[in-house]
């Protein structure tokens, strides 16, 4: 569905991506994990058409995604970057709407069909009750999901999420991860995410990437990624892998840093 090959891209004389290659299958939910600046929300951007790699390629459906046209693009990859911006005046049903611009007619206008999908998309993520509310009033999840509204009204089958849960407090993190596992599960999305927490990426992933230094570590199942070695190796972090009894998924307790992870 999505691959990447051989990617190389930096910034000035900074490599940040480093001959990297993935491929994402449909119906796949997968987490870049990695410190900050090993490449993940570089190799987003990459995916998602966003930067053009130095070499290397990005196929979608096996084909450059460099010479598709961004309207063909975005009737099949939706993308929700870090903090995104939008008008103040905008409600959640203005937002949702965008979501439907790849698939306007000559005419640009909204028809009987596009309104359905619009609500259809609120409704999925659990913020019909609000369409009329300003989205600079909402609370931080309340935002996540009005913007999660406007991706999945795009009806693309791949979605592309930077950060999702970035800023919010716990029980709105597992609310957006929820949703997120439901549009996946539900409607068949495949999802790439980047995500911060390693335990979270464990849970809620079918596969981890974990990135190092712009290179890809390894990719595989949770319980593949989710070890002491390879934590160690991406994140310098000595600490215990366990098996959350409830969930059956790996988690992660990190321990003080030694002097062996400080050197």
């Amino acid at each position: 569905m999505l691959k990447a090959e051989k990617l190389e891209f930096g910034y000035g004389d900074r490599r940040v991506l480093k001959d990297l290659g993935l491929e994402i299958q449909k119906g796949e939910l997968l987490s870049l994990i990695g410190v900050n600046g090993s490449g993940k929300s570089t190799l987003l951007k990459t995916l998602s058409r966003s930067l053009k790699p130095h070499q290397g390629a990005v196929l979608l459906d096996g084909e450059s995604i460099f010479r598709k046209n961004t309207r063909e693009v975005a009737r099949k990859m939706a993308i929700l970057p870090q903090s995104p911006k939008i008008p103040e005046d905008f409600t959640v049903r203005d937002l949702a709407g965008y979501g439907r611009f790849p698939h306007l007619g000559w005419t640009g206008h909204l028809d009987n069909t596009d309104h359905a999908i619009i609500e259809w998309a609120m409704r999925s993520t659990g913020i019909l009750s609000l369409e009329h509310r300003l989205v600079s009033t909402l609370s931080g999840g309340e935002r996540q999901r009005a913007w999660l509204s406007l991706a999945i009204a795009q009806k693309t089958d791949l979605l592309l999420l930077d950060e999702p849960t970035t800023f919010l407090d716990i029980a709105c993190q597992v609310e957006i991860l929820e949703l997120v596992r439901r549009l996946n599960q539900e409607l068949g999305i495949t999802v790439i995410m980047v995500l911060h927490d390693v335990n979270q990426a464990a849970r809620y992933s079918k596969t981890i990437a974990a990135l190092k230094d712009g290179k890809l570590l390894k990719a595989g199942k949770p319980e593949e990624i989710i070890t002491e070695e390879i934590l160690f190796q991406v994140f310098n972090v000595r600490g215990r892998v366990y098996r959350d009894p409830e969930h059956g998924c790996p988690y992660f307790i990190p321990c003080c840093r030694t002097e062996e992870t400080a050197s």
